[in-house]
């Protein structure tokens, strides 16, 4: 598993390649926490994240807290069958955009 991080203007980009669960969690809250300035919105490309667990979901709602909670604006964005199956079941699609 990676996270890669891209910036463009004023957006992050976080690609989570593999499992997305707690063995990455220092390196996502790296990922996001240490761009300055602050991007106004963020997009995490889960094309090739091949798993999810809750814990990831908890990382997720970690994001959207340090990105401004409700005003957040955050894009979960190609997510595979099984892990938008996922996002629904959790009822992220109400948090998130999911695209």
């Amino acid at each position: 598993m990676s996270i890669e991080t891209i910036r463009d203007g004023d957006t992050l980009t976080i690609k989570i390649v593999g499992r997305f669960d707690f063995s990455v969690h220092q390196s996502f809250r790296l990922a996001y926490e240490d761009v300055r300035p602050e991007p106004a919105r963020y997009v995490l490309d889960l094309k090739e994240t091949n798993y999810l667990d809750s814990s990831a979901l908890g990382m997720l709602l970690l994001l959207r807290d340090y990105a401004g909670g409700d005003a957040a604006d955050i894009t979960l964005l190609n997510p595979n069958e099984e892990v938008q199956k996922i996002l629904k079941i959790s009822n992220f699609e109400k948090l998130f955009k999911i695209a």
